[in-house]
């Protein structure tokens, strides 16, 4: 607040956009698509990691957790989350993000494009279990479905 008193801290999403698709354009002209891919899911990981140790509760059962995130992503208007599927035992998830701040709006593509929501998703999870996970997402507004949707397995 300090450093943008007059502007404040949001920006619009076209903006995160420009930022984020021009760094992997970059990253793939430079090295290729499969290396961009990496290099940002690894981003978006320690990101996640950063994002759940500074914001979210790690102490909490992983119902409240859960809560926790999917009110903090409403609330910094990241997007909407629901989990679909649940297998807590072996932590496997199905999980979906809806007005997803990487893609929500993009024209069809027909490829999945969240591959830092992807990383996000996994450093969160990271944090908060101390466990690796593989996150993938299946559906994407991009493939032209509403929501972005992840499967989440250890």
């Amino acid at each position: 607040a300090a450093g943008r008193p007059n502007l404040g801290q949001y920006v619009p999403v076209s903006i995160y956009r420009m930022m984020q698709y021009t760094i992997r354009d970059v990253l793939s002209l430079e090295y290729d698509e499969d290396l961009a891919r990496k290099i940002i899911y690894k981003a978006g990981k320690l990101a996640g990691e950063k994002f759940c140790q500074e914001y979210l509760d790690t102490s909490l059962d992983f119902t409240s957790f859960v809560t926790e995130l999917k009110n903090l992503l409403i609330e910094m208007k990241i997007g909407i989350l629901r989990i679909e599927e649940l297998d807590l035992e072996n932590m496997n998830l199905v999980l979906t993000i809806a007005e997803d701040l990487d893609c929500s709006g993009l024209p069809v593509t027909e490829e999945t494009v969240c591959v830092y929501d992807e990383g996000f998703i996994a450093g969160i999870l990271k944090a908060y279990t101390g466990q690796d996970f593989i996150v993938k997402e299946v559906d994407c507004w991009a493939t032209g479905d509403t929501v972005c949707r992840f499967q989440v397995s250890k």
